[in-house]
């Protein structure tokens, strides 16, 4: 099982591929499992490198010292680790918050940034929103009711017109060994809300990129294009805001399109 071990932290992670190295990094309550669907996409083009971040997975101890920069500072050890002096970088929703930091912290470390479902924004409905879910996870609702709850936010109406869909998607959740539970949820989420904003003041002097999701709750589209104003942005038509789950296709797509034509 590789790891990491760190002063305060040992790190999971999962390598795969072959090709420059990318990052991929996760988001919210999310570990390494949940670059699946996109790993096949990409594997022949890139060597990807998946951690769990702190909170999340196989990475321990579950409530280690958490905050953007220092999920970025790891991010840099794991770098130095596999001895990699430059990675492109993929951020998923929170982790698209990590690659901005780490492209702020490290300029000459990325080789580019995507932030996918992701932009320097910090919704407060969204602060709600994950207190509520963690209120409920720790009452005495069923353990599937968060759930529940929380899948319209991330997925299409679409996926709820295949019969059976959700209730498999449950079912796939709970079933996960490595599933964060609630406390480290909550000790994910204060490092979340109490983020020092300072990192997202100024645009990182790297290659950016952004691909959002035409139907994203979470990070609306409208919002997200008015934060990155600047920066390239592709919108992928009927994606929430799992667009690697969604349209892992198009994900990769653009993806080496956007890597491929800095090239040229």
């Amino acid at each position: 099982m590789p790891e990491l071990t760190l002063s305060d932290v040992t790190v999971h992670y999962e390598v795969t591929g072959d090709g420059p190295p990318m990052l991929l990094i996760a988001g919210m309550m999310s570990d390494c499992a949940s670059w699946a669907p996109l790993l096949p996409h990409l594997s022949n083009h890139f060597t990807l490198i998946c951690p769990d971040n702190r909170t999340t997975g196989r990475t321990t101890p579950w409530d280690a010292p958490a905050s953007p920069k220092i999920w970025a500072e790891d991010a840099l050890a794991l770098l130095d680790h596999l001895g990699h002096d430059r990675a492109h970088v993929l951020g998923h929703s929170l982790g698209g918050y990590i690659a901005w930091a780490l492209a702020s912290l490290a300029p000459e470390r990325i080789a580019s940034c995507t932030m996918m479902a992701s932009a320097p924004l910090h919704p407060a409905r969204n602060a709600a929103l994950f207190e509520g879910l963690l209120s409920v996870r720790r009452s005495s609702a069923p353990p599937d009711t968060w759930l529940r709850l929380f899948l319209p936010w991330i997925f299409t109406p679409a996926l709820y017109q295949s019969p059976g869909a959700i209730d498999a998607a449950i079912a796939q959740s709970l079933a996960y060994p490595y599933a964060q539970s609630a406390e480290a949820m909550a000790h994910q989420l204060a490092a979340v809300v109490t983020a020092d904003a300072t990192l997202f003041h100024a645009r990182p002097e790297v290659p950016l990129h952004a691909l959002l999701g035409e139907q994203d709750l979470l990070i609306p589209l409208a919002d997200a294009q008015a934060a990155l104003i600047d920066i390239p942005t592709t919108v992928i038509k009927g994606c929430g805001h799992a667009p690697h789950w969604d349209a892992a296709d198009q994900v990769a797509h653009h993806l080496r399109h956007f890597i491929g034509g800095l090239a040229s």
